[in-house]
């Protein structure tokens, strides 16, 4: 069953303002104005501007002579629509290779095969909202079975994320306004009229009299949010990307022959990468079915690539996961993201050469949801900081950790409180107790003075921290440290802290 993710922009308008004049102050109101006529209101408005009293739907007279300094702009829905074609265009390449407009105001993306190269489905959703708010831009998301569904729950409930889980769709929405059906205004209005307010009372109402008022609208829409009716999202597409298509007079359905078009769908797609000097990083397939369903499926490089085996090979180890249901009548292999990728001479040797390429590693292990990335230096003098997360085949920067003070092998994300027993401020512990287990001190070494870095952070302008290599009897050593020199409350808490185990 396919899930369905819907992004809704409540503050688009306002956002698109702000990224175009980055000079306007975080802090400055602004709302936006609509015309019809004569007739002027408030068609959004910022958070800042809702928070000192301006609403959607206000006139714009009144708004301006109650809310001193409110900045109001004059409505532009074409670079509103412009910017949110740009952004479905980014969420195509990063997220989902189904991904189309709805409405105004969002954007709804079918995930069905490509959530786990984002780490499951909270992850995913987390991360879209992360990277919006990154990029200066309002969003909630929700994830559901349905388009209509998602569309609803994201714009109904007032969270960041919304999960809806498999099969629970009835219970997800049938408290939810009838406004959320997508019908328009006029029957909105109708219908309200007739005492249905919410989308359950609307949905144990019989058809037939629905049918007969207000048409076939009403009973369609409702068997799309229950997954009744298939709905297929329509993906947009640029002129630069690189697809190819295979259309079938009969529809297939059998694995062999779902594999043998698609071995020859990646032959067109790298000859058309070929004429254009690029190379594939990311690749979707996208499945066509006769009963007006789609099914996407995503696989990615760590390298950008040209060999028809490999592709071939990615597809067909996830070709399984298709379902055919009663036919599939179209195959699309698109190119979602492409590099510039230069031929490259090969030399023929007698002797056969060691190959120490581990990118088709990589790549098996990232397409199947994993994280894989390379732990590079980073220059910083404190621990945790020193090291980051660079991709798995990116260039080494060819510089390395300071080999004056041993480091251990094992470095905690987070350092663990520790009790410890010592004599202030210079001396190491005698004994610590980590993890509810106590430890004598056999040998120590330090302290090793680490200063805060105030020129990044600038509450670290007195922090010191003061590390040890500890020995118990044993033989395991540990790398622990006191928060503050032991003298003045204002360098730390003067706690013992763990931090990292030797080999």
């Amino acid at each position: 069953m396919a899930r369905v993710v819907s992004i809704f922009l409540p503050d688009l308008p306002t956002d698109r303002i702000r990224r175009d004049e980055t000079v306007i102050p975080a802090d400055q109101p602004i709302a936006v104005i609509a015309r019809s006529g004569s007739k002027r209101w408030i068609s959004s408005a910022d958070p800042a501007a809702k928070r000192i009293g301006v609403r959607v739907g206000m006139p714009a007279a009144k708004a301006q002579a109650i809310f001193r300094g409110l900045m109001l702009v004059d409505a532009d829905p074409v670079a509103d629509a412009l910017a949110l074609d740009r952004i479905g265009l980014w969420a195509l390449r990063l997220y989902s290779p189904i991904v189309a407009v709805d409405g105004n105001d969002g954007l709804v993306l079918d995930t069905e095969g490509a959530d786990h190269l984002q780490g499951g489905e909270q992850p995913m959703i987390t991360g879209i909202v992360n990277m919006f708010r990154a990029r200066k831009l309002s969003a909630r998301v929700a994830i559901a079975d349905t388009w209509g569904a998602a569309h609803a729950c994201v714009r109904a409930i007032r969270r960041d994320t919304v999960i809806v889980p498999r099969g629970e769709i009835v219970r997800a929405v049938e408290k939810l306004p009838i406004s959320l059906l997508r019908l328009p205004e006029k029957v909105v209005q109708d219908l309200r009229v007739l005492g249905f307010q919410s989308i359950g009372e609307l949905s144990n109402t019989p058809r037939a009299p629905l049918a007969l008022r207000f048409g076939p609208e009403v009973g369609r829409r409702l068997d799309q949010m229950f997954g009744r009716m298939n709905e297929p999202i329509d993906p947009i597409r640029t002129g630069d990307l690189v697809e190819v298509t295979r259309s079938f007079q009969e529809p297939i359905g059998a694995a062999e022959t779902i594999n043998k078009y698609v071995g020859r769908l990646v032959v067109q797609l790298v000859a058309e990468l070929e004429k254009r000097g690029l190379g594939a990083r990311r690749t979707d397939l996208i499945v066509h079915k006769v009963d007006n369903t789609i099914q996407a499926i995503r696989a990615g490089t760590a390298k950008p690539a040209r060999d028809v085996a490999w592709l071939t090979k990615l597809f067909r180890d996830r070709t399984e996961k298709i379902e055919p249901g009663f036919g599939i009548e179209k195959l699309t292999l698109v190119a979602g993201s492409a590099e510039p990728l230069a031929q490259q001479q090969k030399v023929s040797s007698l002797v056969e050469e060691e190959n120490g390429d581990i990118t088709p590693l990589i790549d098996v292990f990232a397409n199947r949801g994993q994280r894989v990335y390379r732990v590079v230096p980073f220059a910083s003098d404190v621990p945790e900081r020193s090291v980051q997360r660079v991709s798995a085949v990116a260039e080494s920067v060819g510089d390395g950790w300071a080999s004056h003070w041993r480091r251990p092998v094992r470095l905690f994300s987070r350092p663990e409180q520790i009790q410890a027993i010592a004599m202030m401020p210079d001396y190491p512990p005698a004994t610590i107790t980590w993890r509810g287990k106590r430890h004598r001190v056999k040998r120590a070494d330090g302290p090793e003075r680490i200063f805060g870095e105030w020129w990044m952070r600038p509450n670290e302008l007195d922090a010191v921290r003061d590390y040890f290599v500890i020995e118990n009897d044993n033989g395991e050593r540990f790398w622990i440290f006191r928060s503050g020199d032991g003298v003045d409350p204002d360098t730390g808490s003067h706690r013992w802290f763990m931090h990292g185990i030797f080999a």
